[in-house]
């Protein structure tokens, strides 16, 4: 699994007023080939993942505590 340290790019969801999709669709659209996006959410954000494999992105998710959540996501 990636790490912080592997990361390119964060975005914590947590901190985006409103819906953050767009914020979460800007971001990849910045991430180059070999880079990592780290997003920090308050929970799984399960409905993004259908969204991350069809533009071609793979990820990984991991629980850091009760209302944390990173999610590494590449490019496929």
């Amino acid at each position: 699994m990636a790490t912080n340290a592997d990361a390119d790019a964060h975005l914590d969801a947590r901190e985006v007023e409103g819906a953050p999709f767009d914020d979460i669709v800007a971001a990849l659209d910045e991430l180059g080939g070999e880079d990592t996006l780290v997003l920090v959410n308050s929970f799984e954000p399960e409905p993004l993942y259908d969204v991350l494999e069809e533009r071609g992105f793979a990820y990984e998710a991991e629980q850091i505590g009760p209302d944390e959540w990173k999610v590494y996501i590449t490019h496929v």
